[in-house]
């Protein structure tokens, strides 16, 4: 799978163009809208980017996740033709494109359950949602429905019914048409019929043999949802929270524990040889720069999520060390850029970028710990005779490890620099290396 090879970008469309926040359903689309993004490739290019996946694209109420219309890209980052020359663009320069999939509920602008509000127990639609004509909601419209978690602006789709997914599947084959896109992430995956799950990933299997699945998963056990006839992968909130927690503790056995437990070599492992979606923030928590409490801890962060197992994802902006706090709102994480940045810490996720891909150990490889204290963390990936140690010092001092290396010398993959295991490795203050072993 493509996937499992590929460093992923993040990106919120209506955030990154500077849309309204409401949808009047007659404005004009936004110049130059998200087709602006294509000038931002070779930004992608230099971050070592292959993959890009877009937060909501079609025409919703306000934030995309309460969808209007399924074929239609919002009005507010342009049209149908502007979003398939921008999806052309990023696949000539060898960039896939990964849309979300927001399936388990739309929002009351939505065509059909606008016609059961208009026309209640005739329309034809009725039985496209869970509703009862003898309630009311929170919206007093004379009905009771179910809404997401609670939230009424969020109308929960019955994923049983067979006109629900006759319609859902032929949008998504639209998609792949018009667009080409490689994949969908699936908004609150942790909430969809599994059935249903199972009839996407055969439906999307035949649309595409290499046709990406990828699931939101807040909590629990990842493999209710991941498997051969489900995802192929999940997200990973669980290290998300443990490589941030663990540095700001200066307590780097919580994050070390956390990958053992996933993919370490023991049979009780949960997710070996599995690929999660790795990330250490998005449009939903607050970011990076914002949440570590040591500004130096930033590229330490991101060389743990690109030596670990997992799919690294950035977030459009945090790579320049853009900041926002969850408590300031969604604008504060989703906010509009006029062009990219980059400095040094650009820099730094590029090479991390460019190791990865040139490292299969790196990409598919297993995990074992060598070291492991408060402020230091070594451990091994290895695949196919090929050996790299991940190697990192969250501590403001110099470190010296002491292992096992079994191999004399070996060159640090980011920097390019030789390394020799004799006598002890030393780690600067705040550093990390990816050796690879001769």
């Amino acid at each position: 799978m493509w996937a499992y090879d590929s460093n992923f970008y993040q990106v919120y469309p209506l955030g990154f163009c500077g849309a309204p926040t409401e949808n009047d359903g007659c404005s004009a689309p936004a110049e130059p809208g998200l087709a602006r993004f294509g000038d931002w490739i070779p930004h992608l290019q230099k971050l070592g980017t292959t993959a890009v996946y877009f937060c909501p694209v079609f025409e919703s109420d306000r934030h995309g996740y309460d969808t209007r219309d399924y074929r239609v890209i919002d009005r507010r980052l342009g049209t149908n033709e502007s979003f398939a020359e921008l999806c052309g663009k990023l696949h000539e320069a060898g960039i896939r494109v990964v849309l979300d999939g927001v399936f388990n509920h739309v929002g009351r602008g939505f065509w059909a359950f606008r016609d059961v509000l208009k026309n209640r127990e005739s329309s034809p639609y009725r039985d496209w949602f869970h509703i009862n004509f003898h309630g009311d909601n929170g919206y007093h419209d004379g009905l009771w429905y179910e809404g997401w978690e609670g939230h009424y602006e969020l109308v929960k789709l019955n994923l049983n019914n067979e006109d629900v997914i006759r319609h859902l599947f032929s949008c998504i084959e639209g998609w792949v048409k018009e667009f080409n896109i490689d994949g969908l992430r699936l908004d609150v995956a942790y909430c969809l019929d599994r059935n249903f799950l199972r009839r996407l990933r055969a439906f999307c299997n035949g649309l595409k043999p290499d046709f990406f699945l990828v699931g939101e998963m807040i909590g629990g056990d990842y493999n209710q949802i991941m498997g051969d006839d489900m995802c192929h992968s999940v997200t990973n909130y669980e290290c998300r929270k443990g490589l941030y927690s663990s540095l700001n503790a200066m307590n780097l056995f919580e994050i070390g524990h956390s990958l053992q437990r996933q993919f370490g070599s023991e049979q009780w492992c949960l997710y070996r040889g599995k690929h999660l979606l790795s990330f250490v923030d998005n449009h939903d928590v607050t970011r990076a720069a914002s949440i570590l409490s040591t500004p130096e801890h930033l590229p330490i962060l991101y060389a743990l999520l690109f030596g670990m197992p997992g799919i690294p994802c950035i977030y459009y902006g945090s790579e320049w060390g853009a900041k926002g706090r969850k408590e300031e709102g969604d604008n504060a994480l989703r906010p509009h850029f006029e062009k990219p940045e980059e400095n040094s810490l650009t820099e730094w996720i590029g090479a991390l970028a460019k190791a990865r891909t040139a490292s299969k150990a790196l990409r598919s490889g297993d995990f074992k710990i060598l070291v492991m204290t408060n402020r230091q963390l070594l451990f091994e990936r290895s695949c196919d005779g090929e050996r790299v140690i991940v190697a990192v010092n969250a501590d403001n001092a110099p470190y010296t490890a002491h292992f096992n290396a079994n191999a004399g010398r070996a060159v640090d993959l980011i920097t390019g620099k030789d390394h020799d295991f004799g006598g002890g490795s030393e780690l600067p203050p705040y550093s990390a290396a990816f050796w690879l072993t001769e």
